[in-house]
């Protein structure tokens, strides 16, 4: 599993038109699965996320999570993280997990997040045609992969 986390002052998703989710300041994560990803997985990310020290404390130093300032999180599928450019112009995306196993990775891993975190997520529409708009702060932008947790 691979997620950006970009630490934002706003964020939303508007899915096949209509808006699905929106946040103010928190974060907002993007997240592909691949087919081997196991809940291990999903729960190491999720704890990452959620324990993450991107929120600026009193002196302007990042020492606080999510959790600390109450922030708010939008979480959206993007399963072009696992594109590969190793050959030609056009990304290859055959790393990337199919719907029928990404799909519940991404509902399971959405239920988690939601577990550590200790908040409500706000999401896209999984496989939607999804316009995404946010104000990163910072910028602070994080990339983890659970599959390189060293």
């Amino acid at each position: 599993m691979k997620a950006v986390i970009q630490r934002v002052t706003k964020a939303s998703v508007i899915s096949d038109g209509v808006l699905t989710g929106q946040i103010n300041k928190g974060m907002m994560i993007l997240a592909g699965f691949v087919a081997t990803d196991t809940e291990e997985d999903l729960k190491w990310t999720a704890g990452k996320i959620s324990d993450m020290r991107i929120f600026d404390d009193k002196d302007s130093v990042m020492n606080l999570s999510i959790k600390d300032i109450d922030g708010e999180i939008l979480l959206v599928s993007q399963f072009t993280l696992f594109a590969s450019t190793k050959k030609g112009n056009r990304p290859s995306y055959s790393m990337a997990a199919p719907r029928e196993i990404s799909k519940p990775l991404y509902d399971e891993f959405t239920k988690i997040l939601e577990e550590k975190a200790g908040r409500k997520i706000q999401t896209g529409i999984f496989g939607s045609d999804m316009q995404v708009s946010l104000v990163n702060s910072g910028p602070v932008t994080i990339i983890i992969d659970s599959k390189n947790k060293v």
